[in-house]
């Protein structure tokens, strides 16, 4: 038996003992979370899946416990890892005092909050926790062309969702006048410059270790110039304020990078008030340091811009926090950058920041995954600066875990078909919501018309014996393409396909929106939301809008009242 064949009969098998049988769509999931690359050829996999959970759900009870007692030793191995893991995030900072922690959760509002931020935010809640400290949240809007009110209020009201609760809120740029007196001092010591050269001319002279003629500048012209920055007499792209480093550097970073450009937009908050506006380099020490944080936590890809960090701090004489870093989180087939992100809505490819195929913690809200979820999955991976790449299945199967106890179990039937049973007059049909909870019953009172899933008329055929799951047992008599007729055959269990179904007068017509991955060999997947019809049975017209459910043999979703769809979670 290969890897893959016994990994599938593993979680099949127990899948099977802990909810009495076996479920596609629970161990396609298992396996693909082991393996994503296995998705490259989901169609047989699917076919694999399926046949050894017909084999293990055909299984007597004794034969099941005796197959699955092969692996009850690496499932309590596994169980102990997983334990030992969570429990052990390691969130330590070296030389962090206790009772004198404060960091920042630092977004820029240029986006939606995404589950990246949600990385970042939950690691400094749990070192503040550990250190007894606190954690601000600081919006970095320093930038007018490309921060608005509508994101400082969507990232505002994510975190909240989230559960994180931050000691006090400021904004960048609420600090202009102070930056602007540091880039004074800056040019008086004769460590910074304005520069005329247009970007490529910067780029290629950073890339050469060459200098530009405005680096010998007085320190008079400097000032002068600085002056007519900030008073906005330069267009944009004219002029910036340049750090004086050292243009042959290894560290590239400090080959006179820019300190302050010119940005004529209407700033959200700001209004018109100003036109130079600080670079991240030069706003993000200055205000971490007046505003007292110990620890500026942020992701290893500024690891190279630290150096001009701590430089700046040193010329400007100011205090100087400890930078805490720690790897980028990445989603196997999907992304987090706003820029690509914004591409996908204007090119219409997906319907906003909400779309439950983005990983923006608004699209998450809207599929489904709970707040807990997306807390355990980030923390993963701890404070580890290697490189964090996970899969959306992991957080797919966390998010199970946490709603499997409250969601109610109930019958879906696809692109339904039409089945007539003789024998039966009216029937009282009553079916638990919850296999292991006392959730109450759904109760119906059914005739002789019913729809069952094309799937199972598909497998049907004349003098077949069939049960409509949790009712009765049929004789197929007739199949076509739009009719299955049968006879009533009692209520006595036998050894027969299982079917879902919906009685006629007692279901609700609705949809399933399949989520995918949203990209397929870094492209977009045109694949990506699959929406199947069917029937819901009657019960689900009564759910509210973000009720989850299991429909059996399918797999969890969650009810969205106002498109009338269920995304599969």
């Amino acid at each position: 038996m290969d890897d893959l064949s016994r990994a599938v009969r593993k979680y099949a098998l127990k899948n099977a003992v802990e909810h009495g049988s076996a479920r596609e769509s629970t161990v396609l999931a298992k396996v693909l979370s082991l393996d994503p690359e296995l998705k490259k050829d989901m169609k047989a996999l699917a076919m694999q899946v399926a046949s050894v959970v017909k084999e293990i759900n055909a299984m007597d009870k004794g034969s099941l416990q005796k197959a699955y007692s092969e692996y009850e030793e690496e499932f309590e191995k596994e169980h102990s890892e997983k334990a030992a893991k969570s429990a052990s995030h390691n969130f330590y900072v070296e030389g962090a005092v206790e009772g004198n922690f404060k960091t920042r959760f630092a977004p820029e509002p240029s986006g939606y909050m995404h589950i990246g931020h949600a990385k970042a935010a939950f690691i400094e809640m749990e070192l503040a926790r550990v250190y007894k400290g606190s954690v601000s949240l600081y919006f970095d809007d320093t930038n007018p062309a490309k921060e608005r009110q509508e994101f400082v209020d969507a990232l505002k009201k994510d975190s909240k969702w989230l559960g994180l609760s931050f000691s006090d809120e400021y904004y960048a740029s609420d600090n202009i006048e102070y930056e602007y007196k540091c880039a004074e001092k800056l040019i008086k010591k004769g460590h910074a410059y304005v520069c005329f050269c247009n970007a490529d001319t910067i780029g290629e002279k950073r890339s050469e270790g060459k200098g530009c003629g405005h680096r010998n500048q007085t320190e008079d012209a400097n000032l002068s110039f600085w002056k007519n920055m900030i008073k906005g007499e330069y267009d944009e792209n004219q002029v910036s304020l340049r750090f004086k480093g050292d243009m042959q550097a290894l560290n590239t970073v400090m080959r006179d990078p820019v300190l302050f450009r010119i940005k004529k937009d209407i700033h959200y908050r700001q209004g018109g008030t100003y036109v130079a506006w600080p670079s991240y380099d030069f706003n993000t020490p200055i205000v971490d340091s007046i505003k007292e944080v110990t620890h500026a936590a942020r992701s290893k890809e500024y690891e190279l811009r630290d150096e001009l960090y701590y430089k700046l701090l040193d010329l400007l004489e100011m205090r100087k926090p400890r930078i805490i870093e720690f790897s980028r989180f990445e989603i196997i087939n999907n992304m987090t950058s706003k820029r690509n992100t914004n591409k996908l809505i204007e090119d219409g490819f997906v319907s906003g920041y909400d779309d439950p195929r983005l990983v923006t913690i608004s699209a998450l809200r809207k599929r489904g995954i709970r707040p807990e979820a997306i807390r355990d999955f980030v923390l993963r991976s701890g404070m580890s600066k290697s490189e964090s790449r996970s899969s959306m299945e992991e957080l797919l199967a966390l998010n199970r875990r946490i709603i499997d106890d409250s969601s109610k179990r109930l019958f879906f039937v696809r692109e339904p078909v039409r089945l007539e049973v003789a024998g039966v007059d009216k029937i009282d049909i009553k079916l638990p919501l919850h296999p292991n909870i006392d959730m109450g019953y759904r109760e119906y009172r059914c005739g002789s018309a019913y729809y069952i899933d094309s799937n199972d008329a598909d497998a049907l055929k004349a003098g077949d014996m069939a049960r409509l799951k949790g009712a009765f047992n049929i004789k197929i008599t007739e199949v076509n393409d739009e009719l299955i007729k049968g006879e009533y055959k009692g209520t006595e269990k036998i050894d027969a396909l299982i079917i879902q179904w919906v009685s006629e007068g007692n279901f609700m017509q609705s949809d399933l929106t399949l989520i995918g991955d949203l990209l397929k060999d870094d492209e977009f997947n045109r694949n990506s939301m699959i929406k199947v019809n069917g029937y819901a049975e009657g019960y689900a017209s009564g759910l509210k809008d973000n009720d989850t459910v299991q429909f059996e043999r399918i797999g969890f979703f969650k009810f969205d009242a106002k498109e009338r769809t269920f995304f599969s979670l």
